[in-house]
């Protein structure tokens, strides 16, 4: 497949500068033409376990050529799949393996950072409806614009398509609707300012007043030079008169390509019967599925035609007459002359696959609008924040006046030791709510990454810094001043910091685990499962590591894969060293029935934790270097979906 190696820019708008009026806005220098030239594709597929794997490829295009002129032109097909793929090889938002030919823009190889250049609407809207449609638009302007483009001249490019998508009575509310959803995604990608707009099922969940509303919006910007391409599937006769180009596919082959006002007369001269009174795009269809009976020397028998099999094999037929009918059409015959013009040398050029990803902001701007969503997106939930904090709240004063009841004299040093434990447990499993940070947000990540919104360590950062800190330290903070307040074991401010400071790396640590797994799963459930057997297995050996001392058995090497083994051992190095629980007021503990360890050093030893200042920092070291480790392994799982699986909408 065609493309370039240098990064190049497609010819946007007519004006950068302050100023600039609607039309200049509005006003390509160029207007961008693509051609498709022997578009084929073939799925790998693999199925069976490790050495019994069966890999099985699919021919899914088969031989797709076409142009794409400014103006509306529709992708329609029986199988959404089909006129998907159509629309994403084009947009170069589909895995390059497997994929041949060329896709040219104005007659040269589209550069390698097509999907930078181009805008795409994604079939699930990828807008953020926590925040307002004017937030939305300018995180948006930000970050595609480029940094010579001053605040005001983005925020007036802001106003100007909030006005030409007939947005700005609306343009402080959040978009909940569909339809709102839907036009504020075709208004962020409009302040791009690109020549090339493609849209994947566009009128998809809208009711038919909203579908022509979003057309008519479509009609509106072709007239401005662009070229919008986009898949649709029954559209009413209402929008499908307002389309330019009509490209039909089925089965993996074009069936029609060419102005849609031809389409008619032209399944007519093959021998088709059309009722005046139906909808063309319905009949268009009904003919690719086979279902029409009125073709020539065709006739169906009247039974057996409602079987799976025989239905497939039924389009696969009308599949490849029409494939055959059309490649023998003078319309293909016109449209191949033209594609030969626009290929001219590059028969002999092939080049790398579209896939770089080129950013017009720096990494510190991108990191700041990223953490001002961010926060404006926490925002969004006050309930839940609220819900969270009330519940740490309480479990916290539930959990410190019981221990703060049962304790005595007898049990002073069980009971600060059981109490420290169920502070690592409850870092340790609060920690799931870490999954959040990067699944829920998955799709709007690789969806603004690999259209140039930002690079993937702006993205990393920013979400560590917006929401893994701040959420992390209110719960960890809250739950461990108000347990440990109320029950009694804080003895003095260098303490309780260092406490504080051990809790905290506790609680990044865990959560850097939950994040790391869950980067490389697709999954919540495997995830869960993971996290949770991993916590349970290590908190069990930490908790017998209480009972056996410095004599463990040989399989407890484990502990020191174990996050709560450090966190617990700093825990108890900062609370027992330099404490004396047997006063010499206190002649309760001569009463005692158990032997009572009297002094911190005493206990610490027993458990074979070092006495000296390193026998603290060593645990702080570990879980440093863990998270270090889990962190980069986020990071680097990040990566791969850049070229591969942001390609799959």
């Amino acid at each position: 497949m065609s493309s370039s190696d240098d990064s190049v820019v497609i010819p946007m708008r007519g004006s950068n500068v302050a100023g600039m009026s609607t039309s200049d806005m509005w006003t390509l220098t160029e207007e961008a033409v693509l051609s498709f030239h022997n578009i084929s594709y073939r799925e790998t597929e693999q199925s069976g376990f490790l050495l019994w794997k069966n890999r099985r490829v699919t021919e899914r295009l088969s031989n797709i050529n076409g142009i794409m002129k400014p103006g509306l032109n529709a992708i329609m097909g029986p199988q959404d799949r089909d006129r998907s793929l159509l629309l994403n090889i084009l947009a170069a938002r589909t895995d390059p393996r497997g994929l041949s030919g060329d896709i040219l823009i104005n007659g040269s190889p589209r550069p390698a950072n097509f999907r930078c250049t181009s805008s795409y609407v994604p079939k699930n809207d990828m807008v953020m409806h926590t925040v307002t449609v004017r937030d939305n638009l300018e995180f948006s302007a930000a970050l595609r614009l480029p940094m010579t483009v001053t605040r005001d001249e983005k925020k007036h490019r802001v106003n100007e398509v909030l006005k030409f998508l007939h947005l700005e009575n609306v343009a402080n509310e959040k978009p909940r609707s569909k339809e709102l959803r839907k036009r504020t995604s075709i208004a962020v990608e409009l302040l791009a300012g690109h020549p090339i707009l493609f849209l994947d099922d566009p009128t998809t969940g809208l009711d038919l007043r909203n579908a022509t509303v979003i057309i008519s919006v479509l009609k509106r910007l072709s007239k401005t030079g662009r070229t919008i391409i986009f898949s649709i599937n029954r559209p009413p006769y209402s929008i499908f008169r307002s389309f330019d180009s009509l490209t039909l596919v089925g089965s993996g082959k074009v069936m029609f390509h060419g102005p849609a006002q031809y389409a008619l007369e032209y399944f007519k001269a093959a021998g088709y019967k059309y009722d005046s009174q139906s909808n063309p795009a319905e009949f268009f269809l009904d003919v690719l599925s086979g279902g029409v009976s009125a073709m020539l020397d065709t006739e169906e028998d009247g039974h057996g035609a409602d079987a799976p099999k025989e239905r497939f094999q039924t389009e696969h037929q009308v599949a490849e007459k029409l494939a055959n009918t059309y490649a023998q059409s003078s319309l293909y015959n016109d449209i191949r002359a033209k594609l030969n013009q626009l290929l001219g040398a590059q028969k002999v050029q092939r080049s790398s696959a579209v896939d770089k990803i080129t950013c017009v902001t720096p990494f510190w701007h991108q990191l700041q609008w990223i953490i001002c969503r961010l926060f404006k997106n926490v925002m969004g939930f006050p309930r839940v924040t609220m819900t969270q904090a009330v519940i740490t709240f309480i479990l916290g004063i539930v959990i410190g006046t019981a221990f703060r009841i049962l304790k005595n004299d007898c049990t002073e040093v069980l009971a600060r030791v059981g109490l420290l434990f169920l502070i690592t447990g409850f870092q340790c499993m609060t920690s799931m709510g870490a999954l959040e940070i990067f699944m829920t947000d998955r799709d709007r990540f690789l969806h603004e990454h690999t259209s140039g919104y930002y690079k993937v360590s702006s993205y990393f950062f920013g979400k560590l810094l917006a929401e893994l800190v701040p959420r992390r330290l209110f719960t960890a903070i809250i739950f461990t001043v108000i347990t440990c307040g109320i029950a009694g074991i804080i003895t003095s401010v260098t303490n309780f910091l260092t406490m504080m400071f051990t809790v905290v790396m506790l609680a990044f640590s865990a959560s850097s685990l939950r994040m790391s797994i869950d980067s490389g799963v697709n999954t919540a459930a495997t995830t869960l499962i993971l996290c949770n057997a991993y916590f349970v297995f290590t908190l069990f050996f930490s908790g017998l590591s209480l009972y056996l001392g410095s004599i463990l058995p040989s399989p407890l090497w484990i502990q020191y894969l174990s996050i709560p083994h450090y966190g617990f051992r700093a825990l108890l190095h900062n609370e027992f060293l330099g404490q004396n629980f047997c006063p010499e007021h206190k002649s309760e503990v001569s009463r005692c029935q158990n032997y009572v360890i009297c002094t911190g050093e005493e206990f610490l030893s027993t458990q074979g934790i070092d006495l000296s200042s390193w026998g603290f920092w060593e645990n702080h070291l570990a879980l440093a270097c863990i998270m270090f480790i889990l962190f980069a392994l986020t990071y680097v799982q990040l990566l791969p979906h850049r070229k591969l699986q942001a390609l799959k909408y």
